[in-house]
Order: structure tokens, then sequence, then C-alpha cells
């Protein structure tokens, strides 16, 4: 039912897209509601968790301060 979320910030993800996101908020919800697909009864209730949890991640993405690489060095 779940699989891994990966990790959505390099140097595991060089650039994430909000694909990515969409992704892993899709498995969190289906995680934490324990239901991979929705009845019709909850589906909305699941797809709002879903794009607000995508919503949030990107945010939080994009204000990540991350450390210097070697590379980039």
């Amino acid at each position: 039912m779940c699989r891994s979320i990966k990790t959505l910030r390099p140097p595991y993800t060089e650039h994430p897209t909000s694909a990515d996101s969409q992704a892993a908020a899709l498995q969190y919800v289906r995680k934490v509601a324990g239901m991979r697909k929705p009845s019709k009864a909850n589906a909305d209730a699941f797809e709002h968790a879903v794009a607000e949890i995508a919503r949030i991640t990107d945010e939080l993405l994009a204000e990540l301060v991350l450390p210097a690489r070697a590379a980039a060095s």
C-alpha cells in the first residue's frame, strides 16, 4: 500500500518538481488515512489533504537553506 517517500532535496533529488511533491503528498495521505483510494464520501477530504500537503511541501523546499556542496566550491 505504501512505498517509501523519497527525499525531495539536493543531493537526493537535484531538481524536485511539483509533481514530485504531489506524489509524496499522495503517499503520505494514503498512509495516514489507511486507504489507497477513498470512498466517494471521503474523496473531497482526501483530495484536499493531498493538495494542501503538496503545496506546503513546495513551500518548505523553496525556503530550506542547505549547506553548500563540495562540488559547488
